[in-house]
């Protein structure tokens, strides 16, 4: 059985609306790594501690690890036993980071307190590098550990295929996504 999966990919892809929907079905304990990064505000955190963190969090043996923190991906890649990248077209993303900047879930606590909800340039270019960013990484990690399952979700309809993936059985499922 999966116990260890590592989730990444652009903000808004809704990385971490499927993380909380896969703990509720899989009872995994689920880390969103913004919560570790920034403090109150939107401060980040000493990065040093941030990769201590993600360090004992890495080393249990179960887990869900929601975000990106691109320079300590391998620190989770390796122990991960499936990487699900969520490769959403940017549009898209970007319409749902203004959706959640209007409507937050409040049931994804996937956040600091007195963190609110904002929409600033530093975050526009982030989203609009991403792939490129990453690209050259995930190339590089999946050569230097192919045991660790790597899957690209691209659309919503691709979720249907993770469910077969993890074990799911039908009752289960993860079929919606949005």
């Amino acid at each position: 059985m999966i116990k260890r999966i590592m989730i990444m990919g652009r903000s808004g892809s809704g990385k971490s609306t499927f993380a909380y929907q896969l703990q509720q079905k899989m009872k995994l304990p689920l880390h969103h790594l913004d919560k570790y990064f920034f403090t109150d505000f939107w401060v980040e955190r000493d990065y040093q501690q941030f990769l201590d963190i993600q360090q004992s969090l890495v080393a249990q043996e179960q887990w869900i690890i929601d975000g990106n923190a691109i320079q300590s991906f391998e620190m989770r890649y390796k122990r991960a036993q499936i990487c699900i990248y969520f490769n959403f077209p940017k549009y898209l993303c970007f319409w749902r980071v203004f959706r959640r900047f209007c409507f937050k879930d409040k049931r994804i606590d996937d956040r600091p307190e007195n963190c609110p909800e904002t929409i600033s340039w530093s975050l526009i270019k982030y989203m609009w590098n991403f792939e490129h960013r990453v690209a050259p990484i995930l190339s590089r990690l999946k050569s230097d550990y192919p045991k660790v399952c790597f899957v690209e979700v691209c659309s919503d309809r691709d979720l249907k295929h993770i469910d077969k993936l993890l074990g799911l059985k039908r009752q289960q499922r993860i079929t919606e996504f949005d």
